[in-house]
């Protein structure tokens, strides 16, 4: 895994397009090891916390989807940046029952979907609004109590519930990995998300596309594209560094009480 001082802080649309294209070279890299072509991988630029003079910029550079964990945030930035009309918005962050109602109005697709009530109320204000999303059911594969999640022996049933909620189109799978620069140990994780992506392939009700792995971020997306990953998460190696480690950005605690 690359240490965050190897990261180059993009300031310019020359920047964002060098971090790019770089970025780029070591997704194509990791399909041709894996036998794979690289247009079966999608780029998600993680761009939380990034300031919207700096989004811009990299929207000029090519960057037509960004994905941010906090709503508000989120929401923020889609509302001064909607003269964009081509940038989607992706919230791949844990979201709370309560703010269901401002990914509806915004977001093209949330990867973070472990809980019918949000799938519930997601569902009633996106019909309020007219529209559809598209979401990836999240798993828990380190079984961490740090991440949310569902376990992955609870998945299938979870699964099974979603055609009820005719406005989201649900198309895979997301996992965060262990924070670990070791990929002995980060590996294993994305191998779990693989695995049981096929078995929900073969047990899954019809409507429930079970395509997208979403896995993989700056330090290593490469080892998620060898196991499979369709969507890699990556934020540092295109915007450059953050002060604080990923870890920082998540939420600290996944309470087995909590409603959302």
């Amino acid at each position: 895994m690359p240490a965050t001082d190897t990261y180059c802080t993009a300031h310019s649309i020359d920047d964002f397009r060098h971090n790019l294209a770089t970025v780029q070279r070591r997704i194509a890299e990791a399909c041709k090891r894996a036998g794979r072509d690289p247009q079966t991988v999608r780029l998600l630029p993680v761009s939380k916390t990034i300031p919207e003079d700096r989004l811009r910029l990299a929207y000029a550079a090519g960057c037509r989807q960004m994905g941010e964990n906090k709503v508000q945030e989120a929401l923020r930035k889609a509302e001064t940046m909607s003269d964009l009309s081509d940038l989607r918005w992706s919230v791949i962050g844990h979201l709370q029952t309560n703010k269901a109602k401002y990914v509806a109005r915004f977001a093209s697709e949330f990867q973070a979907l472990d809980n019918l009530r949000v799938a519930q109320e997601l569902d009633r204000r996106l019909q309020a609004e007219g529209r559809g999303l598209d979401v990836l059911v999240q798993v828990n594969t380190s079984r961490e109590s740090s991440k949310f999640g569902l376990p992955p022996d609870e998945v299938l049933a979870f699964v099974r519930q979603l055609p009820a909620f005719t406005s989201l189109r649900v198309h895979g799978l997301m996992t965060l990995a262990v924070f670990s620069p070791d990929l002995a140990l980060v590996r294993p994780c994305f191998v779990k998300l693989r695995h049981l992506r096929d078995q929900l392939r073969q047990e899954a009700p019809d409507g429930i596309d079970m395509t997208d792995l979403s896995m993989g971020m700056s330090g290593d997306f490469e080892a998620a594209i060898e196991e499979g990953a369709t969507i890699v998460r990556v934020g540092q190696a295109i915007f450059g560094p953050r002060t604080l480690p990923d870890s920082h950005y998540w939420p600290p605690s996944n309470p087995t009480t909590s409603p959302s």
